[in-house]
């Protein structure tokens, strides 16, 4: 239950339900498609991000300058589908 616990306190947040939900429709995103579709600030949105890869969220892969981002455990898409179909949001 701790590890459930800490897996819903480290994706809720709006931006980082958005992050998590576009990477679920596209395999990889840099740093600046995400913010593109987000219309969100780089700064916060890669805090959001180092957050999430710290707390095992997210995988990084760097090509350069570019910073890819993509879901390192798709079954976290399972858990907000899950909410979503119950209705509790």
């Amino acid at each position: 239950m701790d590890e459930a616990a800490y897996t819903l306190k480290a994706i809720s947040n709006g931006t980082r339900l958005c992050v998590i939900s576009l990477l679920s429709e596209q395999e990889e995103l840099t740093v600046s498609q995400l913010g593109e579709k987000l219309q969100c600030e780089q700064s916060l949105l890669s805090h959001h991000l180092t957050d999430m890869r710290a707390k095992g969220i997210l995988n990084c892969r760097r090509d350069g300058k570019n910073c890819y981002y993509s879901l390192k455990n798709k079954q976290i898409v399972q858990i907000i589908d899950c909410i979503r179909t119950c209705n509790c949001v």
